[in-house]
C-alpha cells in the first residue's frame, strides 16, 4: 500500500512540472515591424548628375532611441511602445532616409558613397539629440519630436565649418501605433529634407 502511494505522488509531481514546464516555454506576444523616411518610390539617378559632391558620416543617435524600439516620453519617464519594433535600427532607417532625401536632388549635389576612393569637398555630420514619441498626458496622442544638429565642413581653402540645428514637431493622428509610425515617418523625411536643402544651399 505505501509503495503503491509514493508511485501515485510520484505520478502527480511529474504532471505539476510539466505543467510547470509549458509555462516557461509560453510563447511570447507577437511584435509588429515598422519603417519610416523613405519616399514610396526612389528615383533613379539621371545621366548627368551634379559634379558638386558631398560626404556624408555616419548618423549619430542617442542610446535609448538609436536601436529597434520606439521610445515615448511622458514628462520625465521614458519607456518603450510595447508590441512595436522598427524593421532596423532607427540609426540606420534615419541615414537611409536622408541619403533618399539627397538622391531627390542629384540634379544639383550628389552623396559620395562611402566606399568610393578620393576625398570629397565637402563632409556632412548629423547628430540626433531627439528622436521620440512625446506626451503631454498619459493615454494622449503624441507629438513626434526630431531634433538634428548638422555640420557642414569645407575640405578645401580654409576648410570653414557651417552648423545648424533643425527640429520638426509632428503630431500624431491619435494615440494608436500606426498613427504614432506614420507621425515619425513624416517628421523623418521633413527634416532630412530640409537638411539637404540647407547643404545645397551652403554649397553655393
Amino acid at each position: 500500500m505505501i509503495h503503491r502511494r509514493i508511485l501515485q505522488l510520484g505520478a502527480v509531481v511529474g504532471v505539476v512540472g510539466a505543467l510547470a514546464g509549458c509555462q516557461v516555454l509560453k510563447t511570447p506576444p507577437p511584435v509588429q515591424t515598422y519603417r519610416f523616411g523613405l519616399p514610396a518610390e526612389l528615383p533613379a539617378v539621371g545621366d548627368n548628375p551634379s559634379t558638386t559632391t558631398v560626404a556624408i558620416r555616419r548618423i549619430e543617435f542617442p542610446t535609448a532611441s538609436g536601436s529597434d524600439r520606439i521610445l515615448g516620453v511622458t514628462g520625465t519617464e521614458t519607456a518603450y511602445i510595447g508590441g512595436a519594433r522598427w524593421v532596423s535600427p532607427a540609426a540606420t532607417l534615419f541615414d537611409e532616409s536622408l541619403k533618399a532625401a539627397f538622391a531627390t536632388r542629384a540634379d544639383r549635389i550628389r552623396v559620395l558613397d562611402r566606399r568610393e576612393p578620393g576625398a570629397s569637398p565637402l563632409v556632412l555630420q548629423v547628430s540626433i539629440s531627439t528622436f521620440e514619441a512625446r506626451y503631454s498626458a498619459p493615454g494622449a496622442a503624441p507629438d513626434v519630436v526630431i531634433s538634428a544638429r548638422s555640420l557642414l565642413r569645407s575640405t578645401q581653402g580654409q576648410g570653414r565649418t557651417i552648423e545648424r540645428v533643425f527640429t520638426v514637431t509632428q503630431p500624431a493622428a491619435e494615440n494608436r501605433v500606426s498613427a504614432i509610425v506614420d507621425a515619425f515617418d513624416v517628421a523623418t523625411r521633413d527634416i532630412n529634407t530640409q537638411i539637404a536643402d540647407w547643404t545645397i544651399q551652403s554649397a553655393k
